[in-house]
C-alpha cells in the first residue's frame, strides 16, 4: 500500500472518531461507569495485598458490596484479605473532653474478585469485533522489526496490555480482534511515548493518541470498533480538542503502521 493511500484511510477514520467522541458518552459507557463507580478505591497497600493473593483480580468488592450489584459470592470461595481502618471511641470517662476522643485501629476484612461471584453480569466495556485475517501476524512482524519484545502475561490485572519501553505485554486469551487492537494500541505507545521529550505528556494525551491509532488501523483492516475507541478516550477524559491537538502525530503513526502491515496486499494486487 502506498503512503498516500494509507494517509487517506487514516484521515477518513480520524474524522469518524472525532465525530463519535464529540457525540458524548455512549449508553454502554454510561452503564459501565455507573457500575464501576460502586467499587471502592483501595489504597496502594491494599492493592498490593490483593495482587499478591490473586494476581488475576480485576473487580473486587466485599460480600455486601457484591449484593448491591446483584451478585453473590460463590459457596466455598476463599476471601482476599485486606486491611480496613476503623475508628474506636473509648468508654465514657469523667471528663467530657476525653469522651470525645477516638482512636484509629485497623482490622483484617475479606473481599472477593468478580470471578468468585455469580449473578447479574456487570456492564461490559465496548469491544472490537471482526476477523483480522492474518494482519495480526504482520503486525507482530512489525513489532519485531522495531526491536520490541512481545510477551504474554497473566499478571496484568484488569489491563489487556502494557507498554514498557521496548517490551509489550498482552493478556493471553484475547479474541483475535481484541489482540490486534490492543497490540496496535501498545505499539502506538512504543512509537509515540518512549522518547524523553514525550514522556512528560499527560495520561489523557497518551491514551487518546494510542487508542486513536488503534482505531484508525482497525478501521483500515475492516474490524468493527463500534464505540470502543470513543468510549476508551472519554474514559480517560479525552475529547475532540485532545484529538485535534494530536491529529498530526496520530495520522503519521497510523499511516506508518497501515502501510507496513498492508504492504503484502498491495504486492498481491499488483
Amino acid at each position: 500500500m502506498k503512503a498516500e493511500q494509507a494517509k487517506k484511510l487514516a484521515d477518513e477514520a480520524l474524522d469518524n472518531l472525532t465525530t463519535a467522541v464529540a457525540a458524548g458518552k455512549s449508553e454502554s459507557l454510561t452503564a459501565y461507569l455507573a457500575a464501576m463507580g460502586k467499587f471502592h478505591d483501595y489504597s496502594f497497600g491494599n492493592v498490593m495485598l490483593i495482587v499478591s493473593q490473586r494476581p488475576d483480580a480485576s473487580h473486587v468488592a466485599g460480600f455486601n458490596g457484591w449484593r448491591k450489584l446483584n451478585r453473590f459470592v460463590k459457596k466455598g470461595e476463599k476471601g482476599i484479605v485486606i486491611i480496613a481502618p476503623m475508628l474506636i471511641k473509648p468508654k465514657e470517662e469523667s471528663s467530657s473532653e476525653s469522651s470525645d476522643r477516638s482512636f484509629l485501629r485497623f482490622k483484617a476484612v475479606y473481599v472477593f474478585d468478580v470471578s468468585q461471584t455469580d449473578g447479574e453480569p456487570l456492564p461490559e466495556f465496548a469491544r472490537v469485533g471482526g476477523n483480522p485475517n492474518g494482519h495480526t501476524d504482520r503486525l507482530k512482524s512489525l513489532v519485531s522489526t522495531r526491536g520490541i519484545v512481545l510477551e504474554y502475561s497473566t499478571e496484568l490485572g484488569s489491563a489487556l496490555g502494557c507498554s514498557k519501553k521496548g517490551t509489550i505485554l498482552l493478556k493471553p486469551g484475547l479474541s483475535p480482534a481484541e489482540e490486534f487492537s490492543v497490540l496496535t494500541h501498545e505499539l502506538a505507545h512504543e512509537m509515540l511515548h518512549t522518547k524523553d521529550d514525550r514522556r512528560e505528556l499527560s495520561k489523557v494525551v497518551k491514551e487518546t493518541e494510542a487508542e486513536a491509532v488503534a482505531f484508525v488501523v482497525c478501521q483500515a483492516i475492516g474490524l468493527d470498533s463500534g464505540t470502543a475507541a470513543a468510549d476508551y478516550i472519554q474514559l480517560y477524559n479525552g475529547d475532540k480538542e485532545t484529538l485535534a491537538s494530536s491529529l498530526d502525530r496520530i495520522q503519521k503513526t497510523s499511516s506508518e503502521i497501515i502501510e507496513a502491515i498492508m504492504e503484502h496486499e498491495s504486492s498481491v494486487a499488483n
